[in-house]
């Protein structure tokens, strides 16, 4: 009797279980069945051997330390804390902190980046070498080199009292970047909410306008329509609370300055090394997407007469977008990942703060999985963002 015979009393003939038993779908579920067996085992054994060599060297497992009072300093912090706080709590801070000097340099790297990568493709003979000799530089450097380097360059300029002026704004000297900053009041948080709204609803218009074109055949720019709610929601609420002007504007007082907001040496250099090492790779992908537009269709546009600015907007920047955002993403996810690099010039982020907790605590495998899963959770989620606005510049077809 074949191994491949049905039991006595089947109602499944040998046929079928043969079809079965060698389909590519059946063999497709069980080689994941197989590799997701493996890898449980793989994680177990790894579990099993870190803990029983834990408890043999007396060390303590769990999270239970993040309760425990910190017991250090932290010398720039977003929210409230001070050396009787929590691990947790301190480990908090280096998450925000971490998320500001990422968010910021995703701005910084993105503005700088579109502007060269513009400038590589311009007509400008002089302007296309200085941008291409700019990129050549900035992505040819490791960015720890770039990060030190801006630490020392910062570390020798001025004292406060010989510290450069920006143009009445502020003051950059060896103690940072001290700007003006305006004073709380309330409005400013509904300021917000009327910002995050009129972009949520410029979303809606937009693709109102795009169906209200296809539709009728008549042109309407849906540009001036999602900068007028989302620019014009947060300053209708600004006009209605009394537009509060009130600043807090930086003034030299001896060794130092009074008023305004001062952003540390540390922050600064590692701001400036990742956010420009990021600029030179998107300037080359933006560069890539402009040129991705086939010329026939420029030289075709021109031909009927629309104007640069409608070229660019309707026929080069849909078509670009589609070349551009993927590697974008990338891009930024690998810039608030190099955030990490703060160890070497003593900024506070949460890898500088989770290795003091290591340190002190001894909970070496806890701290690194807590800094791994928060570094996994902030790129899946840059992810998604981009795949979502992805989704929204895709070009429809018909």
């Amino acid at each position: 009797m074949s191994s491949l015979d049905p039991p006595t009393g089947s109602s499944l003939p040998r046929s079928s279980i043969s079809g079965i038993l060698y389909s590519a779908a059946f063999r497709s579920i069980a080689y994941q069945v197989a590799m997701a067996i493996f890898v449980l085992l793989a994680g177990y054994y790894l579990y099993s051997n870190v803990t029983e060599n834990l408890r043999a060297q007396n060390i303590a497992t769990g999270f239970r330390f993040l309760s425990e009072v910190s017991q250090f300093e932290i010398g720039e912090a977003l929210i409230d804390y001070s050396s009787r706080d929590t691990y947790f709590r301190a480990l908090l801070v280096g998450l925000f902190n971490t998320l500001a000097v990422s968010a910021v340099g995703i701005v910084v790297a993105t503005v700088i980046g579109f502007s060269v990568g513009i400038a590589r493709t311009s007509d400008n003979w002089l302007l296309s070498k200085l941008a291409r000799f700019y990129v050549e530089i900035v992505r040819n450097i490791p960015v720890i080199l770039q990060v030190i380097f801006w630490s020392v360059v910062i570390r020798n300029l001025p004292a406060p009292r010989g510290a450069f002026e920006l143009w009445g704004a502020g003051f950059l000297s060896n103690r940072g970047l001290t700007i003006a900053m305006p004073l709380g009041h309330p409005s400013h948080f509904w300021m917000l909410i009327g910002l995050v709204a009129g972009v949520v609803l410029s979303i809606g218009a937009a693709r109102l306008v795009r169906r209200w074109n296809e539709k009728t055949g008549k042109h309407v720019d849906s540009l001036w329509v999602s900068l007028a709610l989302i620019l014009g929601l947060p300053l209708l609420i600004w006009l209605a609370s009394g537009a509060p002007l009130d600043m807090s504007v930086p003034v030299r007082t001896g060794f130092s300055f009074s008023g305004g907001s001062t952003l540390s040496p540390e922050f600064v250099a590692l701001l400036m090394g990742i956010s420009i090492y990021a600029s030179g790779f998107i300037a080359e992908i933006v560069r890539s997407g402009i040129q991705a537009t086939p010329r026939g269709q420029i030289e075709a546009a021109k031909t009927i007469g629309l104007k640069p600015w409608f070229i660019t907007r309707y026929i080069v920047m849909p078509q670009a977008l589609r070349v551009i955002v993927p590697p974008l993403t990338s891009q930024y996810v690998s810039l608030s990942k190099n955030s990490s690099i703060a160890v070497v010039v003593g900024y506070p982020d949460l890898v500088n703060i989770g290795n003091t907790v290591m340190n002190q605590t001894g909970q070496a495998v806890e701290a690194v999985a807590i800094m791994m899963i928060v570094y996994l959770t902030i790129s899946v989620c840059t992810s998604l963002l981009m795949n979502f606005y992805n989704r929204l510049v895709a070009i429809k077809e018909r």
